[in-house]
Formats: structure tokens, C-alpha cells, sequence
């Protein structure tokens, strides 16, 4: 097992206040629909971001709910153990600010194929879990919150620009917000995909699911600035939250067999659009937690149910990308940044934590958000490495101040 320490996490309590002991089918089916609709629209404007057409994004889309699902089942059904997967949310957004790539997309797709065999490494090889632990949490939380932080402030600017689609969006998120934070993003979304419905034509040979593929291209700027941070926020903010996850139920994940599954799954998705596939850390809950059974021994059975709809949610996806394709500008942009604020929030709070990195935080955030560009690498890397050389100057300054 890699040396990436993951913490023992609280059992966490139902979004909704909802009791213990649920059908674990039922728990199934709400982890996949909750899973989908809070971020698939993230998904697609990332893939879009960095080059894919509707019909490409479309079929990363479907390519990573079956990826997903047959991971889980594997998993799962081989440990009995609640063990669900999801797709790179963090990662999807991070494409959505870093934005094309030299080489286009065929580049992109060949950084996802990069982004997977650097998982898989992980697995194989311990010292590769060692440099990511040695980063610290706050700067990679403060990079993922500067990432976040363009997309969430749509909601604003498309609420000032077109008040009349998207005001309904967002007080449907609000009113929902605090009875059934839960179910607040997917009824934005559902309020924003009926606005498509009944202001925009959606084509109906777009609604018939296809595969895409893409022949993978190297570019060594689209490794480090686009597989390289995409590798480091799945870790960080997916993998090993997901496994602290997990513990705090009582499960222990099989993590080498974890990473290998979850990086062959992100190899294989790549050429038909998948960015990224790992461990669920936020759903997790749903299908390990209380919610879905009283008895321990019986919640596999929701992570089974959850790939199922998963599986069902991919036959449906070339549907929902042509809505998303059709709905009027601001709109689904908006909906996708309700839906992050939530993890923009965690991520900003976790990283000034430390109020010794406080400076180095600072820094990062503010360099990922900037979305430069620079010797045709993004602002995530650049925002790590600024956050390093400023904690870095601060640190080596304190034992000479101490001293004196």
C-alpha cells in the first residue's frame, strides 16, 4: 500500500436528516442520481473547456458513468464491501478553467491517458504516494479552491445578465439549500433543464448515445500542466478523502487494488472522453453510511444497485449533453457553479487552516485563479509551484527570526 496517509474520518450523517436503516436499493439508487445530476454538468464543461466537441463530451460523459460502474462492481461485488466510484468533479473543473491545450484534444485526451498511468503508479510504486503526501494539503486544497473560484462566481454574472432564466435556478437551490441540502443542486438542475425544454429546440438525433474515439497525442505541456494537476486534485481531493470516508464507516478500502482498477478505468475512458476516474468521497456516505442499512454486512448491496443506475444514467447521457448544448448562455454555467460552491467552501476552509501557510496559500489561490498561461502550461501548476516557493521562503526564514 502507498504511504499516503489517509485520516480516520467522522461517520458522516445524512445530508437531509433521513434515519438509519433504508433499503440499500433505495440508498443505490439516490447515491447515482445524486452523484450524477450535482456534476455532470461540470463534466461537460470541462471536457468542452479543453477542446472536445458536444459529441465528444458527450461520450466522455457516458464513457465515465460505465467506466465508474464497472469498476464498483468489480469492487464491490469481490470484497462485498459499499466501494463506489465517481468521476474527477474537482478534475473536471480544474479542465474547465485551465482550457485548450497545445495540441488540442486529441492532446487532452492523451493527458487523461497520463493522468491514469500515474494512478496506476501510485499502486505499483510507494515512493510515487510519497511525493504526493509530501505536498501540502492546504496548498493543494488553496489550488483546487482557486480553480473553483472563476466557476462559482457565474451564478452571479449570469444571474445579472439574464435574471429571467436564471433567477428560478437559483432560488430553487436556495429554498432547498437548508430543508434538503441533499436534493439543492439537482432541483437547480432540474429547474434549469425544464428552461431548456421549454425555450430551446434539442435535436432528436442527438439523443441516441454514441462512443466517440480519439486517438491520444503527447504533448509535454499538456503532461505537466493538465495530467499532472488532474493527477494531484483526484488524489487529494477525491482518493484519499474517499478512503478517510469509508473508514469512518468501518470499511477498510482495498487501496492498491483500489488505484489500479480506478487508473486502468481512467486509461481505458480516455480515448472516448473520460477524464478521470476514482474513489467517491461526498456519495460515499450515501451508500456506506447508516442510511443505507442498518446492518453493516448489507450496504454493499447499495453500491451494487448505484451501478446499475450508473449504467442506465450512460444510455441517457448523449440526451442531457444536447440539452446542456442547447440551453441559452449563463445558464447551465450557473447551475455548474451552485453546484461546486459547496467544495469551493470545504477547500478554501481546509486550506487556511494552517495559519502558519496562511501567505503560501494565499498565492496559490489567487495564481490558480488567474488562469495564465505560461510556456503553454496552466495556472495549476504554476499555482502549486508559487505556493511552494513562498512557503518555502517563509519557513526558511523562521529559525533565523526565532534565533534572534
Amino acid at each position: 500500500m502507498s504511504s499516503i496517509p489517509p485520516q480516520p474520518a467522522a461517520p458522516v450523517a445524512s445530508a437531509d436528516g433521513a434515519g438509519a436503516g433504508h433499503s440499500p436499493v433505495l440508498a443505490g439508487v439516490i447515491t447515482a442520481v445524486v452523484g450524477f445530476s450535482s456534476s455532470f454538468v461540470v463534466v461537460l464543461a470541462g471536457l468542452a473547456a479543453v477542446g472536445a466537441t458536444s459529441a465528444q463530451a458527450a461520450s466522455g460523459l457516458a464513457t465515465l458513468c460505465a467506466a465508474q460502474a464497472s469498476g464498483m462492481l468489480w469492487l464491490t461485488l469481490r470484497h462485498r464491501i459499499p466501494i463506489s466510484l465517481a468521476w474527477s468533479t474537482p478534475g473536471a473543473a480544474l479542465l474547465a478553467t485551465t482550457g485548450g491545450v497545445a495540441g488540442g484534444w486529441s492532446a487532452a485526451v492523451g493527458a487523461f491517458v497520463g493522468t491514469g498511468v500515474l494512478i496506476v503508479l501510485t499502486a505499483l510504486v510507494p515512493r510515487l504516494g510519497d511525493l504526493v503526501a509530501a505536498i501540502p494539503v492546504s496548498l493543494a486544497r488553496a489550488m483546487l479552491a482557486g480553480v473553483l473560484l472563476p466557476l462559482c462566481i457565474a451564478p452571479v454574472t449570469a444571474l445579472v445578465d439574464s435574471p429571467a432564466a436564471v433567477a428560478p435556478v437559483v432560488l430553487t437551490w436556495l429554498v432547498l439549500l437548508r430543508p434538503a441540502p441533499r436534493w439543492a443542486v439537482p432541483g437547480a438542475l432540474a429547474v434549469a433543464l425544464a428552461t431548456v425544454l421549454l425555450s430551446s429546440h434539442v435535436p432528436a438525433d442527438a439523443l441516441v448515445p454514441t462512443l466517440s474515439w480519439t486517438t491520444p497525442a503527447w504533448s509535454t505541456s499538456a503532461m505537466v500542466g493538465l495530467a499532472l494537476p488532474l493527477y494531484v486534485v483526484t488524489m487529494a481531493s477525491q482518493n484519499v478523502p474517499g478512503v478517510a470516508v469509508m473508514r469512518g464507516f468501518g470499511f477498510s478500502v482495498p487501496w492498491r487494488e483500489t488505484l489500479t482498477v480506478t487508473g486502468l478505468a481512467t486509461i481505458a475512458g480516455a480515448p472516448s472522453g473520460g477524464h478521470a476516474v476514482n474513489l467517491a468521497a461526498i456519495t460515499a456516505a450515501l451508500s456506506a453510511g447508516p442510511t443505507a442499512a442498518a446492518d453493516r454486512e448489507r450496504r454493499w448491496i447499495a453500491a451494487v444497485t448505484a451501478a446499475g443506475v450508473y449504467l442506465a444514467l450512460a444510455v441517457a447521457s448523449s440526451g442531457l449533453a444536447a440539452m446542456v448544448a442547447a440551453a441559452p448562455d449563463g445558464l447551465m454555467q450557473a447551475a455548474a457553479g451552485l453546484a461546486l460552491l459547496g467544495t469551493f467552501a470545504a477547500s478554501l476552509a481546509d486550506a487556511l487552516a494552517e495559519t502558519a501557510d496562511r501567505e503560501a496559500v494565499a498565492a496559490t489561490l489567487v495564481v490558480a485563479a488567474s488562469g495564465v498561461t505560461v510556456l503553454g502550461i496552466g495556472a495549476a501548476f504554476w499555482a502549486l509551484v508559487a505556493g511552494l516557493v513562498v512557503r518555502a521562503v517563509l519557513r526558511a526564514g523562521r529559525p533565523r527570526r526565532a534565533a534572534a
